[in-house]
């Protein structure tokens, strides 16, 4: 007996909490939320750097020049290099409708072999993420293996026999 009570005040218990009634906003209370649209516009000049063949060590920089070609500022939030060897460099200011700047992007040339590298633009533009790559092949410094000729006392090289 006191197991049927048990299991009829479970069941009971079950039901009382779904029977709750779910909110729900009427159709007059939703209000629109309006997404606000930017009109600033980031149109790169080119969105590819090739550098070719270079050697280990070399510069493995280069900017990618761009302008606002939008209505309002265009403001760069972000730009993020797609590994630790690939650091770009962005305005942090604000640029004015019309006007051009640049993004400096480094490629660290002591790793060796080809590589292809993107950074993705983070920005309030109406396309708001946007990539731009660097590819290219960093060959080894060739090494001249040279050994110290041996010296007399009077400085001139000493023949091996």
């Amino acid at each position: 007996m006191k197991i049927k009570l048990l299991f009829i005040g479970l069941v009971l218990y079950t039901f009382n909490g779904f029977a709750q009634e779910k909110k729900t906003p009427t159709v007059g209370a939703v209000k629109s939320a309006a997404v606000p649209t930017s009109t600033a516009e980031i149109t790169f000049s080119k969105d590819l750097h090739d550098f070719g063949t270079i050697s280990k060590g070399d510069n493995g920089s280069t900017e990618f020049t761009f302008k606002n070609t939008g209505k309002e500022p265009l403001i760069i939030a972000n730009a993020q290099g797609s590994c630790g060897c690939t650091v770009p460099q962005w305005p942090k200011e604000p640029i004015a409708p019309g006007a051009t700047s640049s993004i400096k992007v480094t490629y660290d040339t002591k790793r060796v072999g080809a590589f292809t590298k993107t950074v993705t633009i983070t920005s309030n533009a109406q396309t708001s993420s946007k990539i731009i790559t660097i590819k290219g092949v960093v060959n080894d410094v060739p090494v001249e293996e040279t050994f110290p000729a041996k010296k007399s006392s009077a400085g001139s090289p000493l023949e091996m026999k």
